[in-house]
């Protein structure tokens, strides 16, 4: 049992190293073969070619990484606070840290997966709940969240809209501003000290 439990880790740390040399030579060059890949990770192309048959099974696997980091970015924010506008706050910088850090695999996994869109929708109707926000409609919310990540996400990193500073923080707080003012923010006291 213990030869099989190795086997499995040396897999599990083979499969990590090909994901993190994919991310990097394919940001780099998007065409890039598995070959490639498979030097950059320092191991065999056969052992990338075990682990991925093809490079659509390779990029599922980048897509699927993407959204566990949304949903461990969720769950990290929901740890951190309780209150639905911190929530809202907290969450949209970690968003930003991951797409600003996964700038390639964005393109593959552009919308985030089933449970990360219901947390959202239960963030909403909290921050609605709350009184933050005006606007009660889930689908509508989510849309109006993900149409402003993705236009924040595309600014160049010395626009003007961003203010300088910080880049993760300027874009997060630039979004939450947005977002609160698009969905009738209910008041001046929740945009202070964003």
């Amino acid at each position: 049992m213990t030869g099989t439990r190795r086997v499995r880790a040396d897999a599990e740390r083979s499969t990590a190293r090909i994901l993190e040399a994919a991310e990097g030579v394919l940001a780099a060059d998007p065409n890039a073969p598995l070959e490639r890949i498979a030097d950059a990770a320092g191991l065999a192309r056969a052992t990338v070619h075990r682990r991925f048959a093809n490079r659509t099974a390779l990029l599922t696997a980048l897509a699927d990484q993407l959204n566990c980091r949304y949903e461990l970015a969720f769950d990290e924010a929901e740890a951190a606070t309780d209150d639905p506008l911190a929530l809202l706050c907290e969450l949209s910088h970690r968003v930003f840290a991951l797409k600003i850090a996964n700038r390639f695999a964005l393109a593959l996994a552009d919308t985030p997966g089933p449970r990360s869109l219901e947390r959202m929708t239960r963030l909403f109707e909290r921050l609605h709940e709350a009184g933050v926000i005006a606007t009660a409609d889930p689908a509508w919310t989510r849309g109006v969240c993900l149409a402003l990540l993705d236009e924040v996400h595309r600014l160049p990193a010395d626009s003007p809209a961003l203010g300088g500073g910080d880049e993760i923080s300027a874009r997060s707080e630039l979004f939450v501003r947005a977002l609160l003012g698009a969905l009738g923010a209910q008041g001046r006291d929740n945009l202070r000290g964003l």
